[in-house]
C-alpha cells in the first residue's frame, strides 16, 4: 500500500522553515551538503528553508531525518565540501562556516548567486561555448531536479552574461573595503553586460553598474550579511537600467548603433522590443541561469505570473528570430537562447568600467555632500526660527486706519473779516465805555 502525501508529512513532520534553517546551520551543513545528501538542487534547498516549496515523498524523509537526525556520512558528502569536524565551542562561527563550505573552484567563474541548473545537457554548439542550459519548469511548482550526469557544471567565465566568479572562501573576514573590491571584480563586468541586453545603451549600463555598487558602498553591512550580494548588487542595477525615467533625459533617449552583424542585432532588437519586465525575466532564466521561483523572486512577480513571461517573452522573440522557433522541445530553445545570449553580451567590451576605488570614493563624497546639505538646511531653519522668535510681536496692536477724504462736508472756518462798519463801531465801543448798570439801561429816543 503507498503512502499518500498526508501520510507522509505526518510519518514525517518538519519543523517551520526558519527553524529548519537554524537546524541545518547548527550542524553546520552547508546548503551544497545537503542538497547532495537528499538529491536535489541548492536552490531547492534554499526554497524549503524560505517556505517557498515543501518537500514530499522520499526527499522528505532524507530531509527530515538530515535536520532531525544525525548528520550525513562521509560517503554521500563530495569530496570537495569533506572537512574535519570542530571541537565544540572551540571555533568561531565565521569558521565553521568557512569549513563547512565546498572550495571554490580554481577555473570555472560563475555570475551571480550559485546556478542551479535543471537544464539537460545542451547540444555541442552551447557545450563548446560554456553556456549553462535550463529546462523551464510548470508555474508554481518545484520539478524534480534531473540525476548528477544530467546536470551540467558551472558556467566557465567564457559566457558574459552566466559566468561569474564566486566569492573566494573567508571574503567575510576581510576588512570591507577589500571586500567590496573583491566583489565588485568578480561580477561588475558581468552585470554590465547584462543590462546592456537589458537597456542597448553603454553609457546606461555603465552608470547603472556604478549606481548600483555605489548604493551597496552605502548600505555594506546590509549586503555584506545578505545570502546573495551578487544579486542584491544585481536587481539594484536592474531596477535603475530600466527605469521609464531615462526616456526624459536627452542623452539616454536613442540607444547606441547596434552590432554590425546581421543576428546579433536582430536578437538585439527583439529583447529592446520586449517590454521591461519580460525582458528581465527572459535573461535571468536564460541568460542567468536563475531557477523559476528565484526569477519570480527578484522580478517580485508570484511563480505563475514569471513563467507567463517567460513563455510570451520566448514566443516574441521567437517571431523575430526563426531559428529560435526550430528546437523541437523548450530546453533546446533555451539553450540555444543561452548561447546567443552569451555571444551577444560578450560583444560588449567592458574596460571602461570605474575602478572600485572611484566607486567607493565618489559614494563616499555623495554621502558626506549629503550630509552637509541636510545639516546645512536644518541648520537655517533653526536660524529662521529663533529669528522669527525674536522679532514677531509679543502682543496684538490696532492698526491706526489711513486718513481719507469726506464728502458732503463744509471746510471747517474761522470768524468773518469785519467790514469798515464792524470796524467803526468797535471803535466807539472801546471808546466810550460805560461803567455800571447804566450800560444796561437802554437811552432815550
Amino acid at each position: 500500500m503507498t503512502q499518500g502525501p498526508a501520510d507522509t508529512a505526518s510519518a514525517h513532520p518538519l519543523p517551520s522553515p526558519k527553524e529548519r534553517r537554524r537546524l541545518r546551520k547548527a550542524k553546520s551543513l552547508s546548503e551544497e551538503q545537503v542538497a547532495t545528501v537528499v538529491g536535489v538542487t541548492r536552490a531547492t534547498v534554499r526554497s524549503w528553508e524560505t517556505g517557498r516549496t515543501t518537500p514530499r515523498g522520499r526527499k522528505r524523509e532524507a530531509y527530515a531525518r538530515l535536520i532531525n537526525g544525525s548528520r550525513p556520512s562521509p560517503q554521500a558528502t563530495p569530496p570537495s565540501a569533506r572537512t574535519k569536524p570542530a571541537a565544540a565551542n572551540t571555533r568561531p562561527k565565521a569558521a565553521a562556516k568557512r569549513a563547512a563550505r565546498p572550495a571554490a573552484p580554481t577555473t570555472i567563474a560563475r555570475l551571480s548567486k550559485p546556478v542551479t541548473s535543471k537544464k539537460p545537457p545542451a547540444p555541442t554548439p552551447v557545450e563548446a561555448t560554456g553556456s549553462t542550459a535550463m529546462a523551464p519548469t510548470e508555474p508554481g511548482t518545484t520539478p524534480d531536479p534531473p540525476g548528477p550526469s544530467a546536470t551540467p557544471g558551472p558556467a566557465p567565465a567564457s559566457n558574459g552574461v552566466s559566468a561569474t566568479p564566486e566569492p573566494a572562501p573567508g571574503a567575510e573576514a576581510e576588512a570591507p573595503a577589500e571586500a567590496f573590491d573583491a566583489l565588485y571584480g568578480h561580477c561588475a563586468a558581468a552585470i554590465f553586460r547584462q543590462t546592456f541586453l537589458l537597456t542597448g545603451r553603454r553609457s546606461l549600463s555603465r552608470e547603472s553598474v556604478a549606481r548600483a555598487f555605489a548604493l551597496a558602498w552605502e548600505r555594506w553591512p546590509e549586503v555584506a550579511v545578505d545570502r546573495d550580494p551578487v544579486g542584491w548588487v544585481r536587481a539594484a542595477a536592474y531596477e535603475y537600467a530600466i527605469s521609464p525615467w531615462h526616456r526624459l533625459r536627452r542623452t539616454h533617449r536613442r540607444p547606441d548603433p547596434p552590432p554590425a552583424e546581421p543576428g546579433p542585432r536582430a536578437l538585439l532588437d527583439a529583447l529592446l522590443a520586449l517590454p521591461p519586465s519580460y525582458r528581465a525575466t527572459l535573461l535571468l532564466y536564460d541568460g542567468v541561469g536563475l531557477d523559476l521561483p528565484e526569477t519570480a523572486a527578484e522580478t517580485e512577480a508570484s511563480t505563475p505570473a514569471a513563467a507567463g513571461r517567460l513563455m510570451n517573452a520566448r514566443a516574441a522573440v521567437a517571431e523575430r528570430l526563426p531559428e529560435l522557433a526550430e528546437p523541437s522541445s523548450p530546453a533546446e530553445q533555451s539553450a540555444l537562447l543561452n548561447e546567443r545570449l552569451g555571444a551577444l553580451a560578450l560583444a560588449q567590451p567592458s574596460d571602461s568600467l570605474p575602478s572600485p576605488v572611484t566607486v567607493r570614493t565618489d559614494s563616499e563624497r555623495k554621502a558626506q555632500l549629503w550630509t552637509r546639505a541636510a545639516i546645512s538646511f536644518t541648520v537655517l531653519i533653526i536660524g529662521l526660527t529663533l529669528f522669527t522668535l525674536g522679532t514677531a510681536p509679543t502682543r496684538y496692536e490696532t492698526p491706526e486706519s489711513p486718513a481719507q477724504q469726506v464728502g458732503g462736508v463744509p471746510p471747517r472756518g474761522g470768524p468773518q473779516k469785519l467790514t469798515p462798519q464792524d470796524l467803526k463801531l468797535r471803535k466807539n465801543l472801546h471808546g466810550e465805555l460805560v461803567q455800571g448798570p447804566a450800560r444796561l439801561v437802554p437811552g432815550a429816543g
